[in-house]
């Protein structure tokens, strides 16, 4: 479970962005919903073979700066409104690494994790930096073997 102090954050990742199993349990059909919308952001089953890079410069809604490990590809950005932007990328990086990169270079980036939670096949955490605010998702590609789908949330603050 995440539980985070600061109302703007939970509004936004309650709002768009919840992992199924991973919510705080107090509003249901919130959680649902949230869920519906994450899963609805983009076609999570594109493969790095199939996905076609999103042109930069990105929307103000998501870090022009947010760093991407190598071996990945931004496929799909969703402008949410008020509720931020929902980035999705594939990369061939095995899970534990882009775990790793999350943690290390995107930190070294600014982007501090505030709290977070790691499973076998999964993990997210809340995050701030650089002017925005927001969740990163990762998790093993159950359609394309060896690959991870990496979904991150921003809003500026």
């Amino acid at each position: 479970m995440i539980v985070t102090s600061k109302a703007a954050l939970a509004t936004l990742a309650g709002a768009v962005l919840v992992l199924g199993g991973c919510s705080n349990g107090s509003e249901p059909k919130k959680t649902d919903q949230a869920d519906q919308d994450f899963t609805q952001a983009a076609d999570q089953s594109t493969c790095l073979a199939d996905a076609t890079a999103v042109a930069k410069p990105w929307p103000d809604g998501f870090p022009a700066d947010w760093p991407f490990p190598d071996q990945t590809t931004l496929y799909n950005l969703e402008d949410r409104g008020s509720s931020g932007t929902i980035a999705t990328a594939v990369t061939t990086l095995p899970f534990k690494d882009v775990l790793a990169y999350l943690n290390g270079d995107v930190v070294d980036a600014g982007y501090k994790v505030e709290s977070g939670e790691t499973e076998e096949h999964d993990a997210e955490a809340e995050w701030e930096g650089n002017g925005y605010r927001g969740r990163w998702a990762i998790r093993e590609s159950s359609a394309c073997p060896g690959e991870t789908v990496i979904q991150i949330l921003s809003a500026q603050e």
